[in-house]
């Protein structure tokens, strides 16, 4: 596996080879989820990392070497900082407007107050992530934005970064790509979707397969521990509604498409996931995008 991936599992103790048993945990629990770090997010935690490491070195008055030190920029990331109390100190970026603010009553366009979000986190957790929407200098629109964030004594430290997600169009293509794939040899195409390195995990996308006769998932690079189970076994109960959906659309065409609350393997949360799907001689083959919210 290389350094882009990291496995990040939804339950203590548990692997992604070893399956898991349908009565051992609830299903909701059951979900484990690959979590796939992007060039962007790791672009986000090395500016994050190197700001740390800034500030614990030189204490608080080094905030200010965030405002225009170049090695504090690196193109559209920027580091930002405020005070457990909500003050903000500093910014390489747009936000810079908001130095020697309080910043806790300021919300995102859909009426978010990120920063008291990210002030209780790094209270309670001393650091996580906060996602909300703000203003895109690349399109110069507001988009859904994630914040990775660190608490240095009273002050937070925080980097932000627009995660790339993937669309319609570039889910339908690698449906057809896939399709081609399970046509010609179907013990190597599922190899291939299982593959979490591979050409059939892009960014938020993959592949999913399941045996229409038997009702077992063959393949599923984010939640292997799905491989080999039945959906019912496998699944909460909305899963199990959207692949029992998707089953009974396959029984009269061969293909269709569904919206459903699916977790999103870049940002590890749940979001709407709108899925194209087909049959293939007797396997159900999906792929699917989610929505900005």
């Amino acid at each position: 596996m290389n350094n882009k991936i990291k496995e990040s599992l939804f339950i203590a103790g548990l692997t992604l080879s070893v399956p898991v048993a349908a009565d051992a945990v609830n299903k909701e629990q059951q979900m484990l989820a690959t979590h796939i770090e992007t060039h962007e997010e790791l672009r986000a935690k090395k500016l994050l990392n190197s700001a740390v490491e800034h500030l614990v070195k030189n204490g608080a008055t080094a905030v200010k070497d965030f405002n225009n030190k170049e090695e504090f920029i690196d193109n559209e990331l920027y580091v930002f900082t405020l005070t457990v109390d909500g003050k903000f100190l500093s910014s390489g970026g747009s936000s810079l407007v908001l130095v020697g603010d309080t910043v806790l009553d300021t919300f995102d366009m859909y009426g978010k107050y990120f920063f008291r979000e990210m002030v209780q986190k790094a209270k309670r957790d001393g650091g996580g992530d906060v996602e909300y929407h703000w203003n895109n200098p690349i399109d110069r629109v507001a988009s859904p934005k994630r914040t990775l964030f660190k608490r240095v004594g009273d002050i937070i430290v925080a980097v932000g970064y627009y995660p790339v997600r993937a669309n319609a169009f570039q889910a339908k293509s690698l449906l057809d790509k896939a399709t081609v794939e399970l046509k010609e040899n179907v013990k190597q195409a599922l190899f291939k979707f299982n593959n979490l390195d591979g050409q059939y995990v892009d960014g938020d996308l993959y592949i999913f397969v399941v045996d229409t006769d038997s009702k077992k998932y063959l393949a599923h690079a984010i939640s292997r521990s799905f491989v080999g189970q039945t959906y019912e076994d496998a699944l909460d109960d909305s899963g199990e509604a959207a692949i029992s959906k998707m089953l009974d659309v396959v029984k009269d065409k061969s293909e269709g498409e569904i919206d459903y609350i699916w977790i999103n393997p870049i940002t590890n949360r749940k979001e709407t996931k709108h899925t194209y799907f087909r049959l293939v001689d007797h396997y159900l083959l999906g792929v699917g995008f989610y929505k900005p919210n």
